[in-house]
């Protein structure tokens, strides 16, 4: 979907570092969903530091912020960065643009970590993971000092769920059928449906990193208190993670029709 896009003071800039807008572009652009994915990320690199411990983010919107950050180390602009990576196709990544890398062990406290989500709720808690990365960005962003995730306007939710897409569970493949059932049994009244992911014609089961299978569950209605459900997920015995961001996010930048949006906790 492509939509008009005018001129913004504090989307102008992010704009034309990502190379989508120049001085003599008209007052109306028109910008694809992935441009106001890109023109968000720029704008949290402008966050970014030299000296900083990075949490690399993953997906689609993640992918542009790490773009970004290896042009600036390239550039000289940016200096002394260590990234962490949240999975191992942003680790490739990052090492395809020359960004050092490290891990949790050797920096148990990140400066900063940009990524995207799937959906934001009012209150900036967050679904992540239907790329299935959702257990190492997890780990890696709730080691940060601040968290800015990104991400256009068409993730923005009245309530966690409220998309209708998924809201992934990491489980062991060890009777993956019993946990996604108990799964669905605590949000029955929400009218959830749990489904394995899988991919491909053979309909195989998704793989995580951490050789893991992913439990998607699809809500009717909200599940209501969070944390509630929270630790109700997490105490269901092989269960590893689930894709609620609640009370992670300190800075949201959403990419929209009206230009760009800021919104901190």
């Amino acid at each position: 979907m492509a939509i008009p896009y005018p001129h913004f003071i504090a989307t102008e800039k992010a704009a034309m570092d990502a190379g989508l807008l120049h001085p003599s572009s008209s007052p109306s652009v028109i910008f694809t969903q992935d441009d106001l994915k890109k023109i968000a990320a720029y704008k949290a690199v402008e966050y970014v530091e030299s000296g900083m411990v990075l949490g690399l983010g993953t997906g689609s919107t993640a992918k542009h912020a790490v773009e970004r950050i290896g042009e600036l180390l390239r550039q000289g602009k940016l200096k002394d960065i260590v990234g962490i990576p949240t999975s191992k196709m942003t680790h490739e990544q990052a090492l395809s643009l020359g960004i050092p890398l490290s891990d949790l062990d050797s920096h148990p406290v990140v400066d900063l970590a940009i990524d995207g989500a799937d959906e934001v709720d009012p209150f900036l808690n967050l679904v992540k993971g239907r790329g299935g990365s959702l257990l190492r960005e997890k780990m890696v962003e709730s080691a940060c000092k601040k968290f800015i995730v990104i991400v256009d306007e068409s993730k923005l939710v009245n309530h966690v769920g409220g998309s209708g897409l998924a809201m992934p569970v990491e489980v062991i493949p060890f009777c993956w059928r019993f946990s996604a059932e108990r799964l669905r049994k605590l949000f029955e009244e929400a009218g959830c449906v749990a489904k394995l992911r899988t991919f491909g014609e053979k309909e195989e089961p998704f793989v995580t990193d951490n050789g893991n299978f992913i439990v998607d569950l699809y809500f009717e209605r909200s599940i209501g208190d969070l944390k509630a459900a929270s630790d109700a997920i997490l105490q269901l015995a092989g269960v590893v993670e689930h894709g609620m961001f609640l009370d992670m996010a300190t800075t949201v930048i959403v990419a929209g029709e009206l230009g760009l949006t800021v919104k901190n906790k």
